[in-house]
């Protein structure tokens, strides 16, 4: 789904724990097990992520789905 505007990118991250901001861009981070093993895994404070980052374009940005109605 592509977020068009800053105001409503703005309220899809205060209202999901997993998503912040790194600048201008996007990210989503949840602990996982698979990370290990995953091009996107990273390991934090003594603990494995899945960590996705969405950068904007000239549309918006592109997010999946089931981050914008996980909380809602």
């Amino acid at each position: 789904m592509i977020v068009k505007t800053l105001e409503e990118m703005e309220s899809i991250v205060s209202n999901n724990k997993n998503l912040f901001w790194d600048g201008w861009t996007v990210v989503s981070r949840h602990q996982s097990n698979k990370a290990k093993s995953s091009k996107d895994g990273i390991y934090l404070n003594n603990k494995w992520y899945i960590s996705k980052r969405f950068e904007p374009n000239r549309d918006g940005w592109d997010i999946p789905e089931r981050l914008i109605h996980q909380y809602a």
